[in-house]
């Protein structure tokens, strides 16, 4: 049973002062990419009638069979805690479609649906339980990232040796205000290292999340 209705969604954002938008997708090589709209557009999104160049993502379609569809999965929507709380923005997760409003056989996320039925049609649930692990460093005179830091923390280290502590609660804090189930975050074994490990779920909750 879903979670949310279109109606659901639009009533929200109307309630919690959702300007912003982000619809997401992820290409193949899996990273992520959005196109942000505001909340006038927000119905038409919802109609499944979003379009866009398919042909501008590396390996989804060539230029003569471009338009391509955004259809939203309305379990996905979210709002983002650490954006302003006024005017806020929200993230909507969706599938890839074709003009033939059939999926796009080389949308990552249509790929893992099906990789899920066939385990459910051998008898398996396919649950995953990741851990997210992660370096921060700082960052130089003009806000990129480097590979330097001055932390020496190793192994479950704590403060003062590990400089992260607050940074790792700000991160589950946001996580949990969306809905995430954290199970830990600690420091891991390299100098700068981090790590957040998620209560598993089915392997698309979990490749969304």
């Amino acid at each position: 049973m879903s979670k949310y209705s279109k109606e659901d969604i639009i009533r929200l954002a109307e309630e919690e002062d959702v300007e912003f938008i982000r619809l997401q997708f992820t290409d193949i090589f899996g990273m992520l990419k959005n196109v942000a709209i505001t909340s006038s557009q927000l119905r038409k999104a919802l109609d499944n009638r979003c379009m866009f160049d398919g042909s501008a993502i590396e390996g989804f379609v060539r230029i003569d069979e471009s338009d391509m569809y955004l259809y939203p999965d309305l379990d996905t929507f979210e709002i983002f805690p650490w954006r302003p709380q006024q005017g806020k923005v929200a993230r909507l997760i969706c599938d890839v479609y074709g003009v033939d409003q059939k999926p796009f056989i080389g949308d990552p996320r249509f790929v893992l649906k099906r990789a899920m039925e066939r385990a459910k049609e051998m008898g398996y649930v396919f649950n995953v339980g990741p851990e997210c692990e992660f370096f921060l460093f700082h960052t130089d005179e003009e806000g990129r990232p480097t590979t330097q830091t001055h932390e020496t923390a190793g192994y479950f280290d704590v403060a003062p040796i590990d400089l992260a502590e607050n940074v790792r609660r700000d991160i589950v804090l946001n996580l949990e205000d969306m809905g995430f189930e954290v199970e830990a975050s600690h420091h891991e074994i390299a100098p700068a290292q981090h790590e957040i490990d998620f209560q598993y779920e089915n392997v698309l909750r979990s490749a969304d999340n």
